[in-house]
């Protein structure tokens, strides 16, 4: 099983850790000299600043001064410690107090939130599963939280978690796209307008008014407007918006 998907570690062992409880399953070693909390920043710095592949027990243990050995007597390996990554993170997730917004404002900014912390922090959108998120103490407070921006919408509780999932999974997918459209540039070190000004002669030849009509002018028309291809404020925009529109649908009718 893969160990760069939430989830994918020892259940018992994983749970234990994330609710600070001795994990059974936990080595035996030398006294500690170091919290969780450092292992876990350790971790994060190494994600944030090279990417999930850099993130490894030995990478870690030498980030703080130890040996791996000494990593495995907090947690059993990467599994169990992407889990502790992953929860840490949606633990501080700023949290205010709904007030008087609108449902459709409530979403946006649960919306906003996510896009913003997996903008900050690209490799989680590689490993955050929806359907095996690390049940730790910093995924309940962010449900829960996101779960009572839909007070007052009267949806049913079985909606509710539908609902929050689907406006998830959009936020998830946008920002796969914009990291992997980012990514691209960085290893192409050309941005898209550089890209098809220097693919202009093979790009003449494909679009092909008369075989491809409503591409050409589409795309035309569509790059004009938004400067490349794809543009990810503008698809964020437009993608948040319609499906806010969607969800009206379900919320209107409730």
């Amino acid at each position: 099983m893969s160990s760069n998907r939430t989830g994918s570690g020892e259940p018992s062992a994983t749970l234990a850790l994330l609710w600070g409880e001795p994990a059974r399953t936990q080595r035996k070693g030398p006294a500690r000299s170091l919290t969780a909390v450092q292992l876990v920043d350790a971790a994060l710095e190494l994600a944030d600043e090279s990417g999930l592949a850099a993130v490894t027990i030995r990478a870690v243990a030498e980030r703080v001064g130890v040996s791996a050995m000494s990593v495995y007597t907090y947690v059993p390996g990467k599994p169990e410690l992407l889990d502790l990554m992953v929860d840490a993170l949606y633990g501080r997730m700023p949290r205010r107090p709904w007030a008087d917004e609108t449902w459709r404002a409530r979403l946006g900014m649960v919306a906003e939130a996510n896009r913003e912390l997996l903008t900050e922090h690209a490799w989680l959108t590689e490993v955050a599963a929806l359907s095996r998120p690390p049940l730790g103490p910093g995924l309940m407070a962010k449900y829960e939280h996101e779960l009572a921006a839909f007070d007052g919408t009267g949806l049913a509780d079985a909606d509710v978690d539908a609902t929050l999932t689907y406006l998830l999974g959009f936020v998830q997918a946008h920002c796969r796209a914009a990291h992997d459209a980012q990514r691209a540039t960085t290893d192409s070190a050309m941005s898209d307008g550089e890209w098809w000004a220097a693919n202009q002669p093979i790009l003449a030849r494909a679009f092909d008014p008369a075989r491809y009509p409503r591409a050409v002018r589409i795309g035309a028309a569509a790059g004009e407007a938004q400067g490349s291809a794809w543009a990810a404020d503008r698809a964020w925009e437009f993608g948040l918006a319609r499906t806010l529109d969607g969800l009206a649908a379900l919320i209107d009718s409730a």
